[in-house]
C-alpha cells in the first residue's frame, strides 16, 4: 500500500455537475458519515443525522461547472491498479466538510446565520426520531471524546480515521475548508489520538469510526412523545379556530371592534407592566417567614445581601429583564422561557459578588440572575441575564442557587433553612467534606466547579445539612444545582452511606451528559449484581437517571461496573436514551447489556435486568437464553447480539437503547 501522505497534484480541471454527481452517488454513505461525525454532538442524534444528510445531498455545484478541485489533495487510492482519485470526489468532500463545520459556528446577533446553521428543509421525518444503531463501550466512549474536540478537531481526526490521510494532505484539506488553523485542528486530534489509547480489543480510536455507531444510514427509528404530539395537535386545532372567530368579529360593521381592539394600551401605559418593572413593588419576604411556612422553597426565601435597598440598581435589572438590550448576555436554560415578569417579582439577593454586583430575582416560575460589573457600569456593556425554571421547587431542590462564577470557582447563597454547608470531592469517597465558610447573608466561599473542567481529576458536590438531613447538589452549569440521590425510582433517598458513594464515586464523570440540560435531580439506582465467568469477581449495574425541571427531556445510562482496584475508576456505557421512562418512577425497570472479555481472554455478553425480570434472552450474532435476571454467554470478539427479557407477569421488554 503506497504511503496516505502521498498526494497526487495535478493541474487544475473543471469539474461538472454530472461528474460531481456521480461522486456523490457513489461515495454517499461515506460522505453522511464524514458529515455525521463532524457535526456538533450538541445538535443531538436525530438532527445530526438529518443534517448530515441534507449537507451532502446539497453538495453539488449550483452552476453546470464548479470550477476546479486543484486546492483539494486526493490522495491515491489503496486499490493495486494504481488509478488516480476522482476529483469530483475531492470537490463534493470539501463542500460537505465545510457546511458540517459552518453547522457548528455559533449563531450571532448580529449576522444572518448560514444555510448549514438552520433546521434543514430536506430531509423531513414526521412522528420519527431517527438515530444509528447502538455501538459498544468502546464507541460509546469515542462519541463522548468527540464532543469535547472543537470542530476542526473533530474534522481532523475523521479525516485522517475515515479517508485516512495523512497530516499533510489533511491540512491541505481542511485549508481548503476554510480552517484558520489547520495545525491546530491536527494537535488537537493527536492529543485524541493520545488520550484514548487503544480498545481492550486492541483497536485504535479512529479503527472505530467504521462502526454502525457513526453510521446514519444504517438507522433505528422511534416514536417521538406521542401525548405531547397530541396535545399539540389539540392547541393547533383551537388556536386555528380561534384565529377564525377573531377574524370574523374583526369584520363586523358598524361598533364592532377596531384596529386595536381590546388589546392593553402600549406598553409603556400598561399598569400591570409598570408595576413589574417598579422596585418599590418588589415582593420582600420576612426573614423568619420559612420557620411557619407551610411551603420550603424559594418562595418562602427572605431578601439578602447588602444591596437590597438601591433602587438604580433593582430598576435596572427589572428593565433588563423585561427589555434586555444587544449588548447584554442572556442565557436560559432548556425549556425556559426568557420573557418579561407577569407582574412584580420575589427579590432574593442584592449585593457584590466578587467583581460583580448581583441581583436575584424570582417569579414563581423562573429564578433570574441579572449581574453588572462592579465598577458602576451597569447601564453599559458587560450586563448578563441568566434565566432557570425552578417551579415545583421543593425543600430538597431549593436548597442552594449558583449567585456567581469566576475562574472556574462557583459562589452558592443557600438557603435560610440550611445550618451547615461542606464541599465533598465524589470521587474520593472515603474523605471527609470540607466545610465551607458562609456569610450572614448565606453566600459560601469560593467553591471549584465541576461544570467546567475538561477533565474530570475530580468532582466536588455541595453537602448541605438542614436540621437532621444531610443533601449532596451538584453545579451542573446552570442557577440551579442538581440533587444528587442514590436508590430504586420508587424512593430515592439522599447519598448517605459507603455503597451509595462508591457508587457515585464511578458515576460522577459521567455527569457533563448531561450538563446545561436544565437538570433538577440525578439519580443512581444499582439494580444488579452479577457473578463474572472464570471467577473473575462481582459486576455492579447502575441506572442513572437525569430528571428536569420541565419535565421532558430526561436522561438515562445503564453502566456496567467491573471489578477495580480504583475506588474511582469510570464505569462503561452499556446503554442510554433520551425521553425514556425507564429507571423512573412510571418505569422502574431497566435491561441491558454488554461485550465482556474475561482475564482469560475469553469474550462474553453479559446482561442484567431489574428484579422483575424473569428471563433474559440474546439473539442475532450470539444466541442464548437464561432464567432469571442475569445472563452470561459466551461469544467472539466484537459480536454483536439482541437483548430481549420477559418480566415475572410475562411481559415482553426490548433491552434500553
Amino acid at each position: 500500500m503506497p504511503p496516505q501522505d502521498a498526494v497526487t497534484r495535478t493541474a487544475p480541471a473543471p469539474i461538472d455537475v454530472e461528474q460531481a454527481e456521480a461522486a456523490l452517488v457513489e461515495h454517499y454513505p461515506r460522505l453522511v458519515r464524514l458529515a455525521y461525525l463532524v457535526l456538533p454532538p450538541t445538535l443531538g442524534r436525530n438532527r445530526r443525522v438529518l443534517t448530515a444528510h441534507s449537507l451532502v445531498q446539497r453538495a453539488l455545484p449550483r452552476n453546470r461547472s464548479a470550477g476546479t478541485a486543484a486546492d483539494i489533495p486526493v490522495p491515491r487510492p489503496e486499490a493495486a491498479d494504481g488509478t488516480a482519485a476522482d476529483p469530483g470526489y475531492a470537490y463534493v468532500r470539501g463542500r460537505v466538510l465545510r457546511t458540517a463545520l459552518e453547522a457548528g459556528l455559533p449563531l450571532r446577533r448580529r449576522a444572518w446565520p448560514k444555510r448549514a446553521q438552520l433546521p434543514p428543509l430536506l430531509p423531513q421525518v414526521w412522528g420519527l426520531r431517527l438515530f444509528p444503531r447502538s455501538g459498544g463501550a468502546d464507541e460509546l466512549a469515542l462519541d463522548q471524546r468527540l464532543s469535547t474536540l472543537s470542530g476542526p478537531g473533530r474534522a481532523a481526526f475523521a479525516l485522517r480515521g475515515l479517508e485516512h490521510l495523512g497530516d499533510a494532505a489533511a491540512g491541505r484539506v481542511l485549508a481548503a475548508a476554510g480552517v484558520a488553523d489547520p495545525q491546530a485542528a491536527l494537535s488537537e486530534a493527536d492529543r485524541m489520538d493520545a488520550d484514548a489509547g487503544r480498545t481492550p480489543a486492541g483497536r485504535s480510536p479512529a479503527a472505530l469510526l467504521d462502526s454502525p455507531e457513526f453510521d446514519p444510514c444504517s438507522l433505528q427509528a422511534r416514536p417521538t412523545d406521542l401525548m405531547r404530539r397530541r396535545q399539540h395537535a389539540k392547541a393547533a386545532l383551537a388556536a386555528t379556530a380561534a384565529v377564525l372567530v377573531c377574524g370574523a368579529l374583526l369584520g363586523l360593521p358598524g361598533d364592532g371592534w377596531g384596529p386595536d381592539g381590546a388589546a392593553a394600551p402600549p406598553y409603556a401605559r400598561n399598569p400591570a407592566s409598570e408595576q413589574a418593572l417598579d422596585p418599590g413593588r418588589l415582593t420582600l419576604v420576612a426573614p423568619t417567614a420559612w420557620r411557619s411556612s407551610t411551603r420550603t422553597d424559594f418562595s418562602v426565601w427572605p431578601a439578602r445581601g447588602d444591596r437590597t435597598s438601591d433602587r438604580s440598581l433593582l430598576r435596572r435589572a427589572l428593565a433588563v429583564w423585561a427589555r434586555p438590550g444587544a449588548s447584554v448576555q442572556v442565557s436560559a436554560t432548556p425549556g425556559t422561557p426568557a420573557g418579561p415578569p407577569p407582574g412584580p417579582p420575589q427579590l432574593l439577593f442584592a449585593g457584590a459578588v466578587d467583581q460583580a454586583v448581583v441581583v436575584l430575582l424570582y417569579d414563581g416560575l423562573r429564578v433570574v440572575r441579572y449581574a453588572e460589573p462592579k465598577d458602576g457600569a451597569g447601564g453599559g456593556g458587560g450586563a448578563a441575564l441568566d434565566f432557570a425554571r425552578a417551579d415545583g421547587a421543593d425543600a430538597a431542590t431549593a436548597n442552594a442557587l449558583v449567585v456567581g462564577r469566576t475562574d472556574g470557582n462557583v459562589r452558592y447563597l443557600t438557603a435560610p433553612w440550611v445550618t451547615g454547608a461542606a464541599v465533598r470531592d465524589l470521587l474520593r469517597p472515603a474523605d471527609t467534606p470540607t466545610a465551607l465558610k458562609r456569610t450572614a447573608d448565606g453566600v459560601t466561599v469560593p467553591v471549584a466547579g465541576p461544570a467546567q473542567a475538561r477533565g474530570c481529576a475530580g468532582w466536588n458536590a455541595l453537602e448541605l445539612t438542614a436540621d437532621r438531613d444531610t443533601r449532596l447538589m451538584t453545579d451542573l452549569g446552570e442557577l440551579t444545582p442538581a440533587r444528587l440521590t442514590s436508590g430504586p425510582p420508587s424512593a430515592p433517598r439522599d447519598v448517605s452511606g459507603r455503597t451509595a458513594l462508591a457508587g457515585w464515586a464511578r458515576t460522577a464523570c459521567l455527569l457533563p451528559a448531561v450538563r446545561s440540560h436544565g437538570v433538577r435531580s440525578v439519580n443512581a439506582w444499582q439494580y444488579a449484581k452479577q457473578r463474572l465467568p472464570e471467577s473473575n469477581g462481582t459486576a455492579t449495574w447502575l441506572c442513572t437517571r437525569a430528571e428536569t425541571w420541565r419535565g421532558a427531556g430526561s436522561r438515562v445510562l445503564a453502566q456496567f461496573h467491573a471489578p477495580s482496584t480504583q475506588e474511582s475508576a469510570p464505569g462503561a456505557i452499556a446503554a442510554r436514551a433520551e425521553d425514556s421512562p425507564a429507571c423512573g418512577a412510571r418505569e422502574p425497570r431497566v435491561l441491558a447489556g454488554v461485550l465482556w472479555k474475561s482475564r482469560g481472554g475469553q469474550w462474553y455478553v453479559l446482561a442484567a435486568g431489574s428484579a422483575q425480570f424473569a428471563s433474559i434472552t440474546t439473539s442475532g450474532g450470539v444466541n442464548g437464553s437464561g432464567v432469571g435476571s442475569r445472563l452470561a454467554v459466551p461469544a467472539a470478539e466484537g459480536a454483536r447480539a439482541e437483548l430481549n427479557g420477559r418480566l415475572a407477569d410475562g411481559t415482553e421488554v426490548d433491552a434500553l437503547r
